[in-house]
């Protein structure tokens, strides 16, 4: 090629999983520090939540601890930590065990704002964050079960 001929675009592809079912770069959940990283994104989060009058009052109030450590355990075992989520609690069942609150798009929203919020204090490298916070996103969008405000 020449300088004056243009360059074919090329779109980068991205190898998600390698062997035994890890990021091609190894356990993410070992990677970005293990418990101590997840129990910090969840009490990050936690924090900002209880501020917000419009998802707060979805969460047990009287059993904060135990959301913290359920989503903590959650969060582990979903990228490759412990098991002990659903050792304790059986499969996760996300749909199913959000379905009693009205996830509107407003609390999706709030919810996404406080999680972001959480994942800028961990201070990932680029590559972990955007992977963090994609499958946070897609979730949160997944849970959404009524368009009411």
């Amino acid at each position: 090629m020449t300088d004056e001929t243009p360059r074919p675009l090329i779109q980068p592809i991205t190898v998600r999983r390698g062997l035994g079912d890890h990021d091609v770069q190894g356990n993410f959940w070992q990677k970005v520090g293990g418990r101590p990283t997840f129990e910090k994104l969840v009490r990050r989060f936690y924090e900002g939540v209880q501020t917000d009058e419009v998802i707060w009052p979805m969460y047990p109030a009287d059993d904060l601890e135990g959301a913290i450590q359920r989503l903590t355990g959650f969060l582990e075992q979903y990228w490759g930590g412990p098991t002990t989520y659903s050792d304790e609690r059986g499969h996760p069942r996300l749909r199913m065990r959000h379905a009693p609150f009205p996830i509107t798009p407003l609390a999706r929203e709030r919810w996404l704002v406080h999680m972001r919020a959480a994942v800028d204090s961990l201070e990932l490298s680029p590559l972990d964050d955007a992977t963090l916070w994609g499958y946070l996103d897609r979730a949160a969008h997944a849970m959404t079960n009524t368009a009411g405000e």
